[in-house]
């Protein structure tokens, strides 16, 4: 007898917005449509991880947050810290379908704000392509060009500050 395997992902009730993108990076106004995702950076024996909102107008990273656990708060964080730089009512911020961005309290926060989800497809990684090569440039160029020891030096890095703007 073979065993059904069921297919479960994330609790019910979470909330998934449509595609309101559709892969149309260009020709974007300023803080129309803004993009965002996590990414894991490995650094002294320890993993960090890196939460940005990027405009894709400009691809300007205007909202970032780095810390050592990959959840909610990183997420929340960086959606406050948007909302402190930018008037968000109205914006479009398109995610893929990470646990953070697919739950109860991120919806909460948007609608808090004005803004409009967009997720891209299950497992399609091209509809949040900005973003992907956004963190793929940082990885190849930054990261590995750097000798920085500590979190301080990492984060106050002439590179990252580039990026980041602190």
């Amino acid at each position: 007898m073979i065993r059904k395997k069921w297919r479960y992902h994330g609790k019910k009730g979470s909330k998934v917005f449509p595609n309101l993108v559709n892969r149309e990076f260009k020709e974007r106004k300023e803080n129309e449509v803004l993009v965002t995702d996590i990414t894991c950076i490995p650094f002294q024996n320890r993993l960090y991880y890196l939460s940005v909102i990027q405009d894709i107008n400009n691809n300007e990273i205007v909202a970032w947050k780095l810390s050592d656990w990959d959840n909610m708060k990183l997420v929340l964080d960086t959606v406050e810290d948007l909302n402190k730089k930018r008037s968000v009512h109205r914006t479009i911020l398109h995610s893929d379908h990470g646990f953070q961005y697919t739950s109860k309290k991120y919806n909460k926060r948007l609608n808090k704000y004005g803004i409009k989800g967009s997720h891209s497809r299950k497992g399609n990684c091209l509809d949040n392509a900005c973003v992907e090569s956004f963190f793929s440039h940082f990885k190849t160029e930054i990261l590995n060009q750097t000798d920085c020891k500590t979190e301080e030096e990492l984060i106050k890095a002439s590179p990252f500050s580039t990026f980041f703007k602190i």
